[in-house]
C-alpha cells in the first residue's frame, strides 16, 4: 500500500516526493546527508518533502538515524493483515524466483508440531508490535500515522483525508481522485482537472496469490493474534484483522 499512498498524496500541490525508494536510512547511510538531500526533489517554502522506503520500519538503526537528522519528522506506516501481507510478500518473491520452495515449507520450522518460522522475513515483518517498539523509543505516537492497507483499498479517499490532516494539509485529494478498477481489484488515481487516462499501479501490484492450505492460514492467524492485540494496544487502533477468520 505504500506505493498507492505515495502516488495519491503526490497529487497534492503542497507535497513533493521522490519516486524511487532512496533506502538512505538502511542501505545508503554511509553516503551521508548531502547524498540524501540531493536525491530529494526541490521544494518551495511551505511544501512537504516525502519519501517512502518500507524496509525502514523493520531496520533497527532507522529510528535513531531519522531522529538524529530531524526529530520532528512525521512518519506514516501502512499496515495490513499480517497473514495476507506474508502471502503477498511470498507472491512477489515467487515472481522473481520461481524455484523457491512452497509457502507452507518456508512458513514452518516444524510442520508436524505446527511451529511457525518467525525468522523468515515474510513472517517477521508482520510482527508489527516488535518493530514499533523500536520506533517508540525515539518518536512519540503523535508523530506516527498508521494507515490501514485494507481501508486504503475500500475507502481510499477516507484514508487520504486522515493522511492530509496528519500532515497539516488542506484536504485536496478526495473521492474525485479515485475510481475503482474491477480487473485489478483496487482503486486507481486520476487527476480531477485532467482528462488524461487514470494512473493505475503497475503489473507488479495486484498479483493473484497462490492457494495456501487453510490449516496453514489458521495456524498463522493463531501465531499473529497476540502480536496484533499488542499492536492495537500500542497504537490505540483496532485494525480488525481477527475478524478475517470469522469472515472466511
Amino acid at each position: 500500500g505504500t506505493r498507492a499512498l505515495l502516488e495519491a498524496i503526490r497529487a497534492h500541490p503542497d507535497v513533493r516526493a521522490v519516486g524511487t525508494e532512496p533506502h538512505f536510512f538502511d542501505r545508503n547511510y554511509e553516503k551521508g546527508l548531502e547524498w540524501y538531500r540531493n536525491v530529494m526533489p526541490k521544494t518551495l517554502e511551505g511544501q512537504i518533502t516525502m519519501e517512502k522506503t518500507p524496509s525502514y520500519f523493520v531496520t533497527s538503526e532507522a529510528p535513531r538515524r531519522i531522529h538524529s537528522m530531524a526529530k520532528d519528522t512525521k512518519l506514516i506506516v501502512v499496515v495490513r493483515d499480517p497473514v495476507t501481507r506474508a502471502i503477498s510478500d511470498y507472491t512477489q518473491t515467487l515472481s522473481k524466483k520461481p524455484e523457491i520452495p512452497t509457502f507452507e515449507v518456508l512458513a514452518f520450522k516444524n510442520r508436524t508440531l505446527g511451529l511457525i518460522d518467525a525468522s523468515w522475513s515474510a513472517i517477521r515483518i508482520g510482527i508489527y508490535a516488535l518493530h514499533l517498539e523500536n520506533w517508540l523509543q525515539y518518536f512519540p505516537l503523535s508523530q506516527i500515522l498508521f494507515v490501514s492497507g485494507e481501508r486504503l483499498i475500500t475507502d481510499p479517499a477516507g484514508e487520504m483525508a486522515k493522511v492530509q490532516d496528519f500532515l497539516g494539509l488542506k484536504r485536496i485529494v478526495t473521492e474525485k481522485h479515485f475510481y475503482f478498477n474491477k480487473t485489478k481489484g483496487f482503486p486507481c488515481l486520476k487527476k480531477p482537472e485532467d482528462s488524461s487516462a487514470p494512473r493505475c499501479l503497475g503489473k507488479s501490484k495486484g498479483r493473484t496469490h497462490p492457494k495456501i492450505d487453510p490449516d496453514v492460514i489458521h495456524r498463522l492467524r493463531k501465531f499473529y493474534k497476540p502480536f496484533n492485540v499488542m499492536f492495537y494496544q500500542m497504537t490505540g487502533q483496532d485494525f480488525q484483522w481477527e475478524q478475517e477468520e470469522s469472515d472466511k
